[in-house]
């Protein structure tokens, strides 16, 4: 076959960005060099994979039938190389990674380097980013998210349980009293997040009960619900991770505390479909799993 594999990445990239310019920056190139790229293996195979706008790029239906078999290609060669590097006992390459920014900063960032000794041969980017990302489009292997996954094509695993609970200070419950029930929610300052104002809470036995809260603060941010909860501003909603050493210092206390948030959120590892797991994804994923464990990330503390 005349044309190489960075060829073949090339055009699956373009495919997926629906963009020369784009693709060709991932992979270092210049616009017209991308485009020359493009243009031989168009002419190794003697059709036109692409059609060109001043705004974007479009696949031929030659172009479509032939994605499908570079991408064939591609996922052999990986599935290839991770066999090799399994039995060789290496772990290798590049390892593109993206999480929410709170989380990634709190729970991923400080055992990096304990990762980077196990596995010096992989170079790790951390892309801290608290936009839901396509990560097929944009090129990552792998997503840490926290929470409820939609329904789609990528595999998932799960990391850790993440139960979300309702805390406040000790100063705020003092001045306003503590809820004894859900419904007494309604007559608190509440810290909504977004517009989440409706809270579902599932008391020990199963049962959920639904209130819809209010207050007279609300951000976009979670780490605000954190700082303002803090503050004595009001009952706040937030993930165990999140709170864990303040309920431990008593600087936040559990409110309802035989309640937890419905629906139950997890932490998921969520990489891209294909036909084998590449090395570094591997390790990378069973190292966060063992290192949750072992901090016991959400663990409800008392």
């Amino acid at each position: 076959m005349p044309f190489d594999l960075k060829s073949l990445e090339l055009f699956v990239r373009v495919a997926a960005l629906g963009a020369l310019g784009r693709a060709g920056e991932e992979f270092r190139l210049s616009p017209t060099a991308t485009t020359q790229r493009i243009q031989m293996l168009e002419a190794d195979l003697g059709t036109k994979l692409l059609n060109r706008t001043t705004r974007a790029v479009s696949l031929t239906p030659d172009g479509e039938l032939f994605l499908e078999h570079a991408q064939r290609v591609l996922d052999s060669v990986e599935e290839a190389r991770a066999a090799v590097s399994t039995v060789k006992g290496r772990v290798t390459g590049e390892l593109r990674v993206t999480t929410s920014a709170s989380f990634g900063r709190s729970q991923i960032v400080p055992y990096i380097g304990e990762f980077l000794d196990q596995y010096p041969d992989v170079t790790l980017k951390l892309d801290l980013n608290d936009s839901i990302i396509d990560i097929v489009e944009q090129g990552y292997d792998l997503a840490i998210r926290v929470g409820m996954l939609n329904s789609s094509t990528l595999l998932a695993r799960k990391l850790a349980p993440n139960p979300r609970l309702l805390v406040a200070s000790p100063d705020y419950l003092e001045r306003f009293g503590v809820p004894q029930q859900p419904s007494d929610l309604k007559s608190h300052r509440c810290i909504v997040l977004g517009e989440t104002r409706n809270w579902a809470l599932k008391d020990e036995a199963g049962n959920i009960t639904e209130v819809r809260v209010g207050g007279n603060f609300t951000t976009n941010f979670g780490e605000a619900v954190t700082d303002t909860t803090l503050q004595g501003m009001g009952i706040g909603l937030k993930s165990v991770w999140d709170i864990s050493d303040h309920l431990k210092a008593r600087r936040l206390i559990r409110v309802l505390p035989s309640h937890t948030v419905s629906p139950e959120w997890q932490v998921w590892a969520v990489r891209p479909a294909s036909r084998t797991t590449p090395p570094r994804v591997q390790a990378f994923t069973s190292f966060l799993e063992e290192r949750f464990r072992k901090t016991g990330l959400g663990k409800i503390v008392s």
